[in-house]
This record gives C-alpha cells, sequence and structure tokens, in this order.
C-alpha cells in the first residue's frame, strides 16, 4: 500500500532520530548570538574608560552631517572584535549584524533603514589607515603620544589610591614575521624570517608599551627612550616608588644602564657569557662538575663580583655569575645587577628575581597568538603599529576583567583565550521590546556561578 504525502518544509534540516523522536534543524530562531559573555566585557569597559580614553585619542575629521558612525563606535567595534577572537577586518561584515555587538557598541540601528548598525571592513580599514595628521584622504587622525600615554595611565588606576611599594619593570622584543611586502620589513638572522621586531614593556600583567620597530636594528634600541617616558609619567602619580627593571642580555647596553644609574633605577639585567667571564668562575664549574658527577644530578654555585667589560662599560659593575653542570655538560649564566649586596644575595637574585623575568614571554604569547598582535599585514608601517595598539587595548581590556571580575575564581589566572572561551563564547537568544533588551543565555552553561560573581564585582 502506498503511503500518503506529507507536508514538507524545504528549509527543515533533518538529522538521524534519538529515540524515536525526528531531530530537525532549521534558522528560524530569530535574533541570536554566540557571544554573549561579551556583556562582561561592555562592563569591564565602564569600569576603566578604556574605549573613551582611547577614542579621544582620534580626531574626526568628517562632516557630521555625514557620519554613520562615529569614532568612539568605530575604535569600541575593533577592540571588543579583537576579544572576542574576530582577528580580521573582513570579520566585521558579518558583526555588523550581530545584535551583541551593537549592544556592546551602544548603536542599535543606523541612521538610515537601508544600512547595518555598525561599521563594515571598509569603515574600520579607513580607521587604521588614519594619520597622525588629517588630510584630504585620510579625515581621521591620531595622536601616537595620547596612546602610548593612555597605557600608563590606565596601569596606574589600575592600583587605586595607594601607591605601591615598588614596581618591576620587564623589557622583552620579539619577532613579528611578516608575509607580504609590509613597509620597513627586514629579514633578522637570529628568527631566519623577514619580520617586524616589536618592544614591549611589562608590569607584572599589565602593558606598558607595545612598539612596533623595523628588524634591522639591535634589540635594545629605543629602549631608553621607552624607559625615560613610562618612568618620568609613572613617578608623577608615585614619587616615591622603587623601580626595578628586568630584562635579558639583549638590553645589557651602557646606555640603558648609565641612564638606571642616573635616575635612581635599578636593574637586573642578563649578560651574556664570553671567555673572560668564563674564567672568572672556572673553580666554581669545576667543584659543580665534581657535584653532578657523584650525585647524577645538575649542581651550581654561584658567585658574586666586580667587574667591567674592556671598553663598552663606562664603570665596573656587580656581575652575578651561576656555575651549573648538567647532563650536557658546562651551562654558565651571567646577570648584571645595580643591587648592592645586602639588597639581595646571588642566588636569590638569579634564581628569584631574574628567572622570573621569563614569565612576561607567556604575556607576550596572550598578545600575540590570543589577541592576534602579529596580524601586521597593512601595508604602511604606520597603519601596523595602530593595528598593534588596537590588540594591546583589547589585552588591556581582558586583563582588566580578569583583575576585577574574576579574583579569587578559577580563572584568575586564566590566558586571555581561556577567558574568551569560558566566559565570553555563551550562546543566546536576544529579544528587543519597548522597555528593554533580553539575553536569554543558555541554561547548561556551566560556569555561571563565575559569571554572575564577575558581573557583580563590575557593577
Amino acid at each position: 500500500m502506498a503511503s500518503m504525502p506529507t507536508d514538507c518544509n524545504s528549509d527543515l534540516f533533518g538529522f538521524a532520530s534519538v529515540e524515536s523522536r525526528r531531530v530537525v534543524a532549521d534558522f528560524g530562531g530569530g535574533a541570536m548570538t554566540s557571544d554573549a559573555g561579551a556583556l562582561l566585557l561592555g562592563a569591564t569597559d565602564r569600569a576603566i574608560g578604556l574605549i573613551d580614553r582611547f577614542a579621544k585619542c582620534f580626531q574626526d575629521g568628517r562632516r557630521p552631517e555625514l557620519i554613520e558612525h562615529e569614532v568612539r563606535t568605530l575604535v569600541g567595534q575593533r577592540i571588543f572584535g579583537l576579544a572576542l577572537g574576530y582577528e580580521d577586518l573582513n570579520d566585521h561584515d558579518e558583526l555588523r549584524h550581530d545584535p551583541m555587538m551593537a549592544i556592546l557598541a551602544g548603536k542599535l540601528a543606523a541612521h538610515r533603514a537601508d544600512r547595518a548598525p555598525l561599521a563594515g571592513k571598509s569603515t574600520l580599514n579607513r580607521l587604521e589607515l588614519s594619520r597622525p595628521q588629517a588630510s584630504r584622504y585620510h579625515k581621521i587622525s591620531h595622536d601616537p603620544a595620547a596612546i602610548e600615554a593612555g597605557f600608563v595611565d590606565l596601569f596606574v588606576e589600575a592600583h587605586g589610591r595607594k601607591a605601591p611599594r615598588q614596581i618591576i619593570l620587564d623589557l622583552d622584543a620579539t619577532d613579528d614575521p611578516l608575509h607580504g611586502d609590509q613597509e620597513g620589513k627586514f629579514f633578522h638572522g637570529f628568527y631566519d624570517s623577514y619580520c617586524y621586531l616589536p618592544l614591549y614593556i611589562f608590569c607584572g600583567r599589565h602593558l606598558l608599551a607595545a612598539k612596533l620597530r623595523r628588524a634591522n636594528i639591535d634589540g635594545a634600541a629605543g629602549a631608553v627612550e621607552e624607559v625615560e617616558r613610562i618612568i618620568g609619567q609613572i613617578r608623577q602619580s608615585w614619587p616615591r616608588t622603587r623601580i626595578l627593571l628586568r630584562a635579558d642580555s639583549g638590553f645589557c647596553r651602557e646606555a640603558l644602564m648609565a641612564w638606571c644609574e642616573a635616575n635612581r633605577v635599578d636593574y637586573v639585567l642578563g649578560l651574556a657569557r664570553n671567555p673572560r667571564l668564563a674564567g672568572e668562575i672556572q673553580a666554581e664549574m669545576a667543584e659543580a662538575e665534581i657535584q653532578a658527577n657523584a650525585t647524577g644530578k645538575p649542581a651550581r654555585r654561584f658567585k658574586d663580583f666586580m667587574w667591567t667589560t674592556l671598553d663598552s662599560w663606562g664603570r665596573r659593575r656587580r656581575v652575578i655569575a651561576k656555575a651549573e653542570w648538567t647532563h650536557g655538560g658546562a651551562n654558565p649564566r651571567f646577570i648584571v645587577t645595580s643591587l648592592k649586596r645586602p639588597q639581595g644575595l646571588a642566588q636569590f637574585l638569579y634564581e628569584k628575581v631574574y628567572c622570573a623575568r621569563g614569565e612576561m614571554e607567556n604575556r607576550i604569547k596572550e598578545c600575540q597568538a590570543d589577541l592576534f598582535a602579529d596580524r601586521t599585514s597593512t601595508a604602511t608601517f604606520r597603519a601596523n603599529q595602530l593595528r598593534l595598539w588596537f590588540a594591546s587595548m583589547a589585552y588591556v581590556l581582558l586583563c582588566a576583567l580578569r583583575r576585577i571580575g574574576l579574583q579569587h575564581t578559577q580563572f584568575a589566572q586564566a590566558t586571555c583565550a581561556t577567558i574568551r572561551l569560558k566566559l565570553l563564547k555563551i550562546g543566546a537568544l536576544v529579544t528587543l521590546s519597548v522597555r528593554r533588551i533580553k539575553i536569554a543565555m543558555a541554561s547548561a552553561y556551566p560556569w555561571q556561578p563565575e559569571w554572575a560573581l564577575a558581573h557583580a564585582r563590575l557593577a
């Protein structure tokens, strides 16, 4: 017997049955978002004023009556997009219709009915191509000095009214690989690629500087100027705070050490080994070798002595040597410091103070891997610097969420990528009425207590 025909919906997608029940799907769910947790980003921004502060670094020379997207909307859209994992401008051709992005931007509808509430890739690209001085074809300009100062202002304000007794500033350079014909690209032999060589300065998790540089320079180039600018700004608020500068041997330069010594800044810097330095610790290395051979475990000795180079240093300085013997053989390491002996024993300064600077590399990885600071694919060097600043602001925003909203939770030390995945990527139905906007998040969301606590703290 032939079966009776049934009514079918051509927009309905069928899948394998579950317990005798049909599984069907369609695209009729209404206004939905996969980023409902980004409400916490909006609350974090209101707590620290990041978007407004950054937007004030731009000047808008466009005719007011023709403006569809304000600079503040454009800046916020770009930073929120990066924080949510959308690294490319192309993503915004779809994000401009996303209800959560519209809520974060504070703009639910366009001025004209035939337009989307938010900007697409072309408009955002014009923002990134802005110049320090406006022109006929570049109506939006930006102030690089104001942007750089903004990072330090946010850092100081994060500590409230109480100045810390001491802070440690970490400096490091890293590679930013280039795969196109960007302005200012050079081949770097150490990294074996064409790249930029950005300079980062952190204080703990706080980002103080992200300076894009060409790769045909010394790794410490420009460090004195950046340190002088940042410390001068910090001391305007904290004149009595002790400051310690920490970096690897790539920053062990006479100019930087001399500046620190002349400006009441202490330093602990890596020192590249050479035959003269190795000769200073021959006895200690022999002792370490004997112990390692006897115990079958690595052994180390420390030596503290005054030393100077043949011609590049202007004075003798305190050097701490680690004479270590491992299964691979000798592994000597050296640091130079301005700290006097009563302020730190040799082993403590090396193991607890200097080696702790390695944590900064994790912060750089967050900036580049999680916030896409290495997406410097614009043709001009200036635009790529602005891209680096946008990514850095997204990092600062997520760090503020972690610091304010997630302290004493399982996410207190989480990376930016983990915070994004666990707390921001939440599916929700968005309903707009005359009186309110309701975001109905997934009932099965597993980290509701942490999310609710972050909301309460940010509020």
